[in-house]
């Protein structure tokens, strides 16, 4: 508890001590009255000064001012009838302020539960100066600067691993439980747990731009982008507490005017006391403070309990259409596939199988892509699985879009698509074989063609089923890749539509047709990597970035973003939403329908001041626990 909370634990404890010994005190008259005050103040002195400062800055109509109306007026009653019963006004407020410490103490626990989930951003980083580690700010570090991470220390800032190995705890950032094993030329992501050898890191950033501090950056922001659920119950209660007011004094007057003017009733006080205590029960009873505590909270909840499970979800307004989406749309490489491609086949200038030959192509393919970045190039060198004599390559040319020309061991060498032999005047086979096709050339004669296939994520399939087991009707990839490509990938996921050989701008045209066609209510999401496809998660209803760790493309882009590349967290992150607009809904319901019948009761005299201590503090207390259900999200 902080010191605010002890405050007010003593407060209620002093309160209730001294309100249980006046009953065994045998005292009457103006004492009976200062001491029953002397607790009044104690218990509720706090609330009268906000009441006061509330219509002093012109703010009049708000919990604190219906609390102090009605146990003022209570006061007001008990001594005009000279009962010398002043206890419904002292309960009234103690029990209110008990609901105010359980919701204070519920939203400050689970604060306090999201900020040590998210604990991630190191305190300090270990550099080496004259042969010993010393602490430094992680702020002063400067990019390309090496620290040292010892066993059981976060990562401080993004860099690549130049000497060590070890094992990462990354479960803050992804909630993956399993650890991730790293070596040297590994890149690492700040905010890891190291977890048992002593790592030398490079840094690629500097502490503000890596992945912890976006992090954190984005969960912060989250709680300030409201969602049409909050925003109507702030209208909601700005409209709703004046008309309370307003109700509670025409039923204090107008029921006993018309007894005075139509049934010739005596005008003096007497007559108004009945509909005056009812309208103070009224208004104890209407305070809206269940509403607009728990609907807040409910969706801070949701958005730490995603986080911990390594969903970010940018704002509770995003999490409102995650809850409405229908249809999912993905690009292919990096999302459902690994984005790493294998060598599946070698074929010659007849489109057969080749066994003579093939070493010799994959040899010259990965020494022509020595020099290249691209997946594809990588992918050839790790298949050749040697290290590339440099000096055998001579005249290097890379065309884009096409492939490479190059001389290798005096050599003419073409390697890349179609597109590029047609330009050598060189006829090349087609592969009847789905896949990547790289075409080769040596000596400007066709020699064959290696067929590439990116691996699918051995979730992806798992992922499509759970999407549509959890009410998402219609799933589509979209790619640039070639047709039949597509197409075995979408039929082995269970993806219902594909389309494919498509630049960004076709991707954004296909996207734009689909939510044409939606019902209007239903939302459409884009899964993508977060870089590439940045113009078409701008477009859709709701952007998700898959695998974007370390990526500022995809933090930027993405309304939602999933700390690592697996795709079954998108069912998930939808099932997280619907269950905390489900706790909303439930808290908006229980809270109207309650106070609404007690209202109604009320007017009739039916309801006491007793049972409107319940139907305010009782239903916030309430909806305050259901609220905090929605982080507990793990099963979901």
């Amino acid at each position: 508890m902080n010191k605010k909370q002890r405050n007010m634990l003593a407060r209620i404890i002093i309160a209730v001590i001294m309100t249980v010994a006046l009953q065994f005190i045998d005292i009457t008259g103006w004492l009976r009255l200062s001491l029953y005050l002397v607790v009044y103040l104690i218990i509720g002195g706090d609330i009268l000064k906000k009441a006061l400062k509330g219509i002093v800055n012109g703010r009049v109509f708000d919990e604190n001012f219906l609390m102090a109306v009605a146990t003022v007026g209570a006061f007001a009653l008990a001594i005009y009838e000279k009962s010398g019963d002043y206890l419904e006004a002292i309960a009234v407020m103690l029990f209110y302020q008990i609901g105010e410490f359980f919701q204070s103490y519920a939203v400050g626990k689970s604060r306090r539960n999201i900020a040590a989930l998210m604990d991630i951003r190191p305190d300090y980083a270990n550099i080496e100066q004259d042969g010993a580690i010393v602490k430094v700010d992680p702020d002063d570090v400067e990019v390309g600067e090496v620290i040292i991470v010892q066993p059981g220390e976060k990562i401080p800032i993004d860099g690549v691993v130049v000497s060590g190995e070890s094992s990462l705890n990354t479960s803050a950032l992804t909630g993956e439980s399993l650890p991730r094993e790293v070596r040297k030329d590994d890149e690492v992501i700040s905010g890891s747990i190291n977890l048992s050898g002593v790592l030398k890191i490079k840094t690629t950033k500097d502490f503000g731009d890596s992945t912890v501090s976006k992090i954190l950056e984005l969960v912060e922001d989250a709680a300030s982008r409201k969602s049409k659920s909050e925003n109507f119950i702030a209208r909601f209660a700005r409209i709703y507490t004046p008309a309370v007011c307003y109700g509670a004094l025409a039923l204090a007057i107008l029921p006993a005017l018309f007894l005075i003017l139509f049934k010739g009733a005596a005008f003096d006080f007497a007559t108004f006391e009945t509909w005056v205590y009812r309208a103070l029960v009224f208004l104890v009873i209407s305070c809206p403070c269940a509403l607009v505590v728990s609907i807040p909270l409910s969706f801070f909840a949701g958005i730490g309990g995603a986080s911990r499970e390594g969903v970010l979800v940018k704002g509770a307004n995003i999490f409102e259409t995650l809850s409405k989406v229908k249809t999912v749309v993905f690009d292919k490489t990096g999302t459902l596939t690994q984005g790493v491609f294998e060598v599946n086949a070698f074929h010659d200038g007849n489109d057969h199988d080749m066994h003579e030959r093939k070493a010799q192509l994959l040899e010259y393919a990965a020494i022509a892509e020595s020099s290249s970045s691209h997946p594809i190039g990588k992918s050839l060198q790790r298949a050749y699985g040697h290290k590339v004599d440099r000096n055998r390559i001579a005249d290097l040319q890379e065309i884009s879009g096409e492939g490479i020309n190059a001389v290798i061991d005096g050599h003419p060498v073409a390697v890349g698509n179609e597109k590029l032999m047609r330009g050598l005047n060189i006829a090349p086979c087609h592969c009847h074989t789905a896949g990547t096709i790289v075409h080769i050339a040596i000596d400007n004669t066709y020699a064959g063609h290696i067929v590439l296939g990116d691996i699918v994520k051995p979730t992806a399939k798992e992922a499509i089923t759970d999407l549509h087991r959890s009410g998402v009707g219609m799933t589509v990839m979209l790619t640039g890749d070639a047709k039949a490509v597509a197409e075995q990938t979408a039929r082995e996921l269970g993806i219902k539509q594909v389309y494919s050989q498509l630049l960004p701008a076709d991707k954004v045209s296909h996207l734009e047709t689909l939510l044409n066609g939606r019902k209007d209510d239903d939302k459409v999401a884009f899964v993508g990597d977060g870089i590439n496809d940045a113009p078409v998660l701008s477009r859709a209803d709701l952007g998700i970035a898959m695998g974007a760790v370390g990526s500022d493309a995809a933090i930027e882009a993405a309304d939602v973003v999933l700390m690592d590349d697996d795709p079954r967290k998108i069912g998930k992150a939808i099932r997280i939403s619907r269950k905390c607009l489900r706790i909303v809904w439930e808290n908006i319901i229980m809270a109207i329908g309650i106070k609404g019948v007690c209202l109604i009761l009320g007017i009739f005299g039916i309801v006491n001041m007793w049972l409107a201590i319940f139907a305010d503090v009782g239903v916030m207390i309430l909806a305050v626990l259901n609220a905090i259900r929605a982080m507990y999200v793990r099963k979901v």
